[in-house]
């Protein structure tokens, strides 16, 4: 029972605490001062509500999601390593096959070569007679060759380097020759010959012809010869053969000698 005089504090309506208060009377009685006590009494924390299914269903389904985004990330990353290397394999098979390609046509085109007509030029003594020479030309190849078409050209300079920049022919459509030319493998012709007589037509004065006979200028022959293979079966693309030569005059002897000069001795 509560102590006389003392107030009972009423319930808390909520149920949480209760605090008993001292009265007024045993304040005046001569109780020490001092913080008033109390008393709190705490109720229990309520338990945490239940789990329900359908956050459960919602955890899962997302923990799912997650793995199959990632294993969907992971097996495209794969794929597409196996397409980039396979990409890489394709290309080196393309390169390898374009390489075989070519070295296949670089041989097919070297047999080509191999097997047609070679016309070369060179300068030898006329037989029979004395101070002539001949500009001969020889087919060093393995086919067929027939000549389609001559040129030449004089020209008197003082040295090769004074030779003007392209040959001046006389005439500027190459002419068909009176015969016809077919040279077999290893056969020749003479196709221009030149004697010592030669020498004061193509000086313009005797002036001139004094500078020929000291060697002060010189007198060049060129020319060129235009051939098919008759083994080839387009006969519409001829070769050329660009030929030059000095003519070597003396005032007792002479002679004919072929010369190197890129701008005037081809090949095609």
């Amino acid at each position: 029972m509560p102590a006389p005089g003392s107030q009972t504090g009423a319930a808390n309506p909520a149920g949480t605490s209760t605090t008993a208060l001292p009265s007024s009377n045993d304040s005046e009685a001569g109780s020490s001062p001092g913080p008033t006590p109390h008393i709190t009494i705490a109720t229990p924390a309520p338990a945490p509500p239940p789990w329900p299914w359908q956050d459960r269903i919602r955890w899962a389904a997302e923990i799912l999601l997650f793995l199959l985004a990632y294993f969907g990330i992971w097996i495209a990353n794969s794929t597409l390593r196996k397409i980039e290397r396979q990409t890489h394999y394709a290309e080196v098979a393309a390169q390898a096959a374009a390489d075989s390609a070519k070295a296949i046509l670089e041989f097919a085109q070297s047999q080509v070569r191999a097997e047609r007509p070679w016309i070369l030029l060179t300068a030898e003594p006329a037989p029979g007679t004395s101070e002539s020479y001949s500009v001969i030309a020889t087919n060093r190849g393995r086919g067929l060759a027939r000549i389609v078409s001559l040129a030449e050209g004089i020209a008197i300079a003082k040295d090769e380097g004074s030779l003007p920049p392209d040959p001046e022919y006389r005439d500027t459509d190459p002419a068909a020759p009176p015969a016809s030319m077919i040279l077999l493998p290893g056969e020749s012709i003479a196709i221009k010959s030149f004697r010592r007589d030669d020498v004061r037509s193509v000086c313009f004065s005797p002036d001139q012809l004094r500078r020929v006979e000291n060697w002060e200028e010189k007198i060049f022959l060129f020319g060129k010869v235009a051939y098919v293979d008759l083994q080839s079966p387009d006969e519409k693309q001829p070769f050329e053969t660009a030929w030059s030569c000095w003519y070597i005059h003396g005032r007792q002897k002479s002679g004919m000698v072929m010369i190197r000069n890129p701008r005037y001795v081809q090949h095609t």
